[in-house]
Formats: structure tokens, sequence, C-alpha cells
């Protein structure tokens, strides 16, 4: 991704906060091993301030869809708390494999990071009292030839979070390499966005809400699979973002 290609993924901007439509199979930040990330092209995010903007929080590789960026020190100690006390309202969509148990609810499941034989790790259910608290809300938006359309909020901030509540409700996400007991199709990536964020950054004002369009793969599996999309889902929204560009 150039420079430029991630400008044009800006859905929101003010003098503290940016959101990015952040594009699937790229990592926010470089791993052990070095590669392309999101996080090496700030610079072009700057917009006139003296240092590039920094992660208020984190996508998997192959999720996609809106993330925030705190555009100096102050800003990201605010985004910070919001994230950390639960007050940033996050909305993903997900295509899953079968379906919950009921059209709406919540599941409140722990979760602990474990190794894997083979290496690596995964995040599980929690033993024995212990792990991370941990609660998602989800709700049906539609369903057909075995797959659900699932409109999530989690209430936590846990790694893979949304991945294993899935999972542990009998719907994994379809494409997910780890948490899904059948292998993902080549070249089907986890379909998984990160559909809306609310953010409660101003005490004088309206939540900043940000909306992330569904990005083309996904739109293609939906319409694959027989869903159809509403033109609002095609469309990204932010309230006062053109003129705060």
């Amino acid at each position: 991704m150039t420079p430029e290609e991630l400008q044009a993924r800006l859905l929101y901007r003010d003098g503290l906060l940016l959101v990015l439509d952040k594009p699937a199979g790229l990592p926010v930040h470089a791993g052990p091993g070095g590669g392309p990330n999101l996080e090496a092209l700030f610079d072009a995010l700057r917009f006139g301030l003296p240092r590039p903007p920094a992660l208020a929080h984190r996508l998997d590789r192959d999720t996609s869809g809106c993330l925030a960026l705190g555009r100096h020190p102050k800003a990201l100690r605010k985004l910070a708390a919001l994230f950390r006390e639960g007050r940033a309202e996050k909305t993903y969509w997900a295509l899953v494999m079968g379906a919950p148990p009921e059209p709406e609810g919540r599941i409140e499941l722990a979760l602990e990071k474990v190794s894997r034989r083979n290496g690596g790790w995964r995040m599980q259910p929690a033993r024995d009292g212990g792990g991370q608290a941990a609660a998602t809300a989800w709700r049906s938006l539609a369903g057909t030839g075995g797959l659900t359309w699932l409109e999530l909020k989690p209430e936590t901030g846990r790694t893979h979070q949304i991945r294993v509540h899935c999972q542990a409700l009998g719907c994994a996400i379809l494409g997910d390499p780890l948490y899904a007991a059948v292998p993902p199709p080549p070249g089907l990536r986890l379909q998984l966005h990160a559909r809306a964020l609310a953010l409660p950054l101003y005490p004088s004002r309206d939540a900043v809400r940000v909306e992330a369009p569904l990005p083309p793969d996904m739109v293609a599996t939906l319409r694959h699979q027989g869903f159809e999309i509403p033109a609002a889902a095609l469309a990204s929204s932010s309230q006062e973002a053109q003129k705060r560009r």
C-alpha cells in the first residue's frame, strides 16, 4: 500500500483522532520477522503535526474496517481510557458457519492464551475460573444456506475474542484458519469486518461515530452465498467527516 492509498482510506479526521478503513491482509504493526505493515505508513497521516499518529487499539491481520489512531500523546491517553473502560462502542460484522442458539443474545466467557503443540499460540475458553473476563453481544442480521450474517458488539477487548466466542456459540467465522473446524477454502480470508466505532471523546459533544463499508471480498462472498446486501452496508459514514478533512 502506498501513502496515497492509505490517505484515501481515511474515514474520519479531527484534531485528536483519525479513523482508517483498514484493509484485510495487512498487519497493523510489524511482527518479530518484520515485513509490510500499516504502522510503517503512518508518517503520511501527520497532516501538519510534528509526529505521526499511533494505534489506539488493534485489529487482526485479516480483519478489515474501522481502526482508530491518536494524533498525539494526549489524544492517545484519552482513547486508551475509552477502550480500557469499555466506553468505546465497537460493532463488527461476521459471516459465520451455522447459527448461534438464539437470534440475539450475549455470551460471557473468559479467555486464556495457550501454546500450540506445533508452535504459535491460540486463545481458548479459560479453565478453573482463570483467564480474562470477556463478553460479546450478538444479533443475527440474515441467514441463508447454512450461513449467518452476524452483528457482534464486544464489551471487552480480548485477543481473538469475537473469533473464540463465535466458536463457543457453535458458529465459527467462515474463513477462520485457527478456530473453525473446517479449513477455509483457498483464497478465502477471515470473514470479519469492524463495521463501526462510537467514541465519546469530547465531553460536550455527541460521540464520534464512524462506519466502514463492507470490503469488496466480503461483498462478493455474501452475494455468492445468496445474501441481499443493503446499500447502506456499502457506504462509509461519519458525522462532520467532510467538514473536518
